[in-house]
């Protein structure tokens, strides 16, 4: 499998799992045998989690990506093994950083939650390769790191503004949107992978979707007033027709 196909997803899961650490190994950059360079795109994301990881306390050294032939095996052995002792070193996950267990399996949630919206806002720097290992360290920065996970940008419906046209519902990747007909439509926060894509769908003449940055989601409306009165039909209401 191409080294590139190893989804962060992957390895925040296996951390969650209580994986002490991550090995990825790849065909050396520039001898792609799909003409993809995915290698490049494996290294940017080993690159960026790492960044993450020391971010919420943990060891970057957990988590490494080596690049070899397949004819390399005595290579293969020697990098493992080699990541194998600095594992023991480092100790169980958590545990040799004395990060209490609660708050790493927090972290890791967190973290899990929020990979669809990380590849999302940092596509084009993951898939920039880079030629010289001299920018591997400062391509993905603290300060960077702690703008992506502590400014994370939400996407709230606001309930006085929505006509129910079911735009931003039928363009949603994930159906995220809980919508109906004259119903006004929530976005589940649980789902959202924050592309922005109900943001751009929103027709201009409403502004409904509010684009929210850092701060919490207002809570949705309750499901008992959701339901959007016409003005017709409220006009009928106020002034109802004689009866002969």
């Amino acid at each position: 499998m191409c080294s590139g196909r190893v989804d962060p997803a992957h390895v925040i899961r296996a951390f969650s799992k209580g994986i002490d650490g991550v090995f990825i190994g790849g065909c050396r950059l520039n001898e792609c045998n799909y003409i993809t360079h995915g290698n490049y795109y494996a290294l940017n994301m080993v690159l960026l989690f790492r960044k993450i990881l020391e971010h919420i306390g943990l060891h970057p050294e957990r988590l490494r990506i080596e690049f070899m032939s397949g004819s390399e095996g005595n290579l293969y052995v020697e990098v493992v093994n080699n990541f194998i002792k600095k594992v023991k070193e480092l100790g169980p996950l958590g545990k040799g950083e004395g990060i209490d267990e609660d708050i790493l399996k927090s972290g890791l949630a967190e973290i899990t939650r929020l990979v669809p919206y990380i590849k999302v806002v940092k596509n084009a720097k993951l898939r920039t390769p880079l030629r010289n290992p001299e920018e591997y360290e400062k391509f993905f920065t603290g300060d960077e790191i702690d703008r992506l996970l502590n400014e994370v940008i939400s996407y709230y419906i606001d309930p006085e503004k929505c006509r129910a046209c079911m735009a931003c519902a039928k363009r949603c990747p994930v159906e995220a949107i809980i919508s109906a007909k004259n119903r006004i439509h929530v976005i589940d926060q649980e789902k959202c992978i924050k592309c922005g894509t109900c943001f751009e769908a929103c027709p201009p003449r409403f502004g409904a979707v509010t684009k929210i940055i850092g701060e919490p989601v207002p809570p949705p409306v309750p499901e008992e007033e959701r339901t959007i009165v016409r003005k017709s039909k409220e006009k009928m209401i106020d002034n109802p027709l004689p009866i002969d």
